[in-house]
């Protein structure tokens, strides 16, 4: 996936709807539609269950989740973006695996509780009450269910050609502003990785990942 990753979604922003619709009605496809790597890295040895999918854009990870024995709710702001997922859905016989929801998060969010909560570069340019969404995020999930936060820990090399100014916060940062309570929850992974990409230009360069991994306890763990 090129930068920018603007994969979020503004919940606070009146217009923040109308921005997202521009961003995916001004091109054929904003992404690439590949599995986010990170996410298939900790779900393809996972049993399969029941799976949430935050800020899912035009479907790439929740194709992938329903592909591998996953019941997914995929949940954007964009119209656009969802109608082209459940239209790949059905292409690739998923159909009846996936939910496609509409919501303005996080002052709407999806009902229920799932075994996998994955959060893939749920950045945005516009303002995100990002703690809050994580925080409902950590909520909805089962004992003995994972919550996955994968973030930009910094600008690409390429940044200077793209003017755009954003906050990256540490993965212990982000950990910490979920404020969850220690006993309740095991700490897979809170680190940073680095990996390879492509810029907008073809160039190639190191970008850093922020991966906070996360494990509810069973009652008798």
């Amino acid at each position: 996936m090129t930068w920018p990753i603007l994969e979020g979604l503004n919940m606070s922003t009146p217009d923040a709807k109308a921005h997202w619709e521009e961003h995916y009605g001004e091109r054929n496809r904003a992404w690439s539609g590949r599995v986010n790597a990170r996410l298939a890295e900790v779900a393809e040895s996972l049993p399969p269950g029941r799976a949430l999918d935050l800020g899912c854009g035009e479907g790439g990870d929740a194709l992938w989740l329903a592909e591998h024995g996953w019941h997914v709710v995929g949940v954007d702001i964009s119209d656009t973006a969802l109608q082209r997922a459940a239209a790949d859905a059905q292409k690739r016989g998923v159909g009846d695996r996936i939910s496609f929801q509409q919501a303005d998060l996080p002052e709407q969010f999806p009902d229920g509780t799932f075994d996998l909560v994955s959060a893939q570069f749920l950045h945005s340019t516009l303002p995100l009450d990002r703690t809050r969404i994580f925080q409902r995020a950590a909520d909805a999930i089962r004992p003995g269910g994972l919550l996955l936060i994968v973030d930009h820990g910094g600008p690409p090399p390429w940044a200077s050609k793209l003017h755009h100014h954003h906050e990256f916060p540490s993965a212990e940062e982000v950990h910490a502003s979920l404020n969850l309570v220690e006993p309740q929850w095991e700490k897979l992974r809170v680190e940073s990785v680095e990996r390879q990409a492509s810029g907008p230009d073809g160039e190639s360069g190191t970008l850093v990942d922020n991966i906070i991994l996360l494990r509810r306890r069973a009652p008798d763990a």
